[in-house]
Parts: C-alpha cells; structure tokens; sequence
C-alpha cells in the first residue's frame, strides 16, 4: 500500500514562555486513498502537528515524508514547492481574497506553482468549481457568495494542483449541519472517486465516526 504521509519520531518543543514539550514522540502515516481524522481537545496539539505535517512548521524533531520523499530537512522555497503542489489545505476559514472573483482565488495556488498556462488553468478551475457543484459561481466576487459556498471555493482552490493529500483544520467548525454535511460528502466522493487522502482535524466527532480512521491526541502524544 502506498503511504501518501508519514511522520517518524515527532517531537516538537516551545522554549517560551516556559520549556514545554508539546509533541511527544508521533509516529503513524496515512496510505494512498485513505480518509483519516484527528481528534482531541483542545490544547492536545492537533493544529501543532497539522503545521508540522504540512510543511509550514520545520522547527520539529523526527523525520517527515511525504509520497516516500524525505521533506524533514529541505530548503524552505523548496518545501513551498513542494506543498503548493502535493498538499491542499482548507481552513476553519476560507481566507478567500474578497476583491477577486471566485474562479480567481481557485486558480491562485496554480499560477504560483506556474506549471500551466493561463488557460489551462483557468480550463481546471471550471472543472474543480463543476465537479462541487458551483461553476455557476465562477465570474463572482467572493464577497458575494454564501458561507457554504466560500468553503466549496475553498476546497476547490485545494484541489487546483492535484494534491496527494488534501489537508483540513475544522473545516466545518465554521459551518451548520447542512453545510458540514455537504463539505463531508465532498471529501468522501473525493476519497472514493479520486483516490484523494484525506487528514483533517475536527471537534466533530459524527464528522470523525465515519473516516476511515480517529487518530485520538491527548497532551501531545496518540493515544489511539
């Protein structure tokens, strides 16, 4: 089985205000197509391990992989590379960019990584923005649009490049139960259509029960 992520050995300590040991020895990974949760209260350092696992924080012990790759180690303009293309991130909030249209902010992420030409680009972003039902979307302005709508955008402008793995910190802590449920059925036809993997961090335990796996934090360390 292919392992998409992998995180050996995790420690991770903050020096202020006081030394403090915040990730304890993690150590699990995640396969190709596999839909995984992370789960914990508040303080068990989930979002911290998120970042870590995410390549935004490298101030870490342990070694990370990402596709069977080393990244643990790597210079930070290639680790932006790296995770612009194998790594979709949807927030708790959509950090949209409010001035610019919907099928602008999608294609963002992919003129950065400048693989594609304009066109091409903006050829994907129509079909992300189709495939969650809101093509219709596209010439909007972000401000514009719904709270449920945002995050769609959102999750298509994850998706833009193609990611191995499709990252998500409460993705629906922002969201009623219409629209979470929504966000959950994207990410399972994703899963099950794409062969995406799926590693989000949620308070939603009816969210969490029906991954694929809880991966349970308590005071840094997994505990399940």
């Amino acid at each position: 089985m292919t392992l998409v992520l992998e995180a050996q050995h995790i420690n991770k300590h903050f020096q202020k205000p006081v030394p403090f040991h915040v990730l304890k020895d993690i150590c699990f990974d995640v396969k190709k197509g596999e839909f995984a949760s992370i789960m914990g209260k508040s303080g068990s350092g989930k979002s911290t391990l998120l970042y870590i696992l995410s390549t935004m924080d490298t101030d870490y012990d342990g070694k990370l992989f990402l596709n069977e790759h080393l990244v643990t180690g790597k210079p930070s303009k290639e680790l932006s590379r790296i995770r612009n293309k194998h790594i979709g991130f949807v927030f708790q909030f959509h950090y949209l960019l409010s001035e610019f249209s919907v099928i602008e902010n999608v294609m963002l992420p992919a003129k950065k990584l400048g693989e594609k030409s304009h066109a091409e680009i903006e050829h994907e972003a129509i079909k992300k923005l189709e495939m969650l039902h809101i093509g219709h979307l596209a010439k909007k302005r972000a401000n514009r649009i719904s709270g449920g709508e945002k995050q769609r955008v959102a999750i298509a402008r994850a998706l833009i490049n193609d990611p191995s793995i499709l990252m998500g910190d409460e993705p629906t802590g922002n969201l009623d139960s219409y629209n979470s449920e929504n966000v959950f059925q994207i990410f399972k036809q994703l899963k099950e259509e794409k062969g995406l993997s799926l590693l989000v961090v949620t308070h939603d335990m009816d969210f969490a029960k029906r991954t694929d796996r809880i991966i349970e934090m308590e005071d840094g360390s997994i505990i399940s």
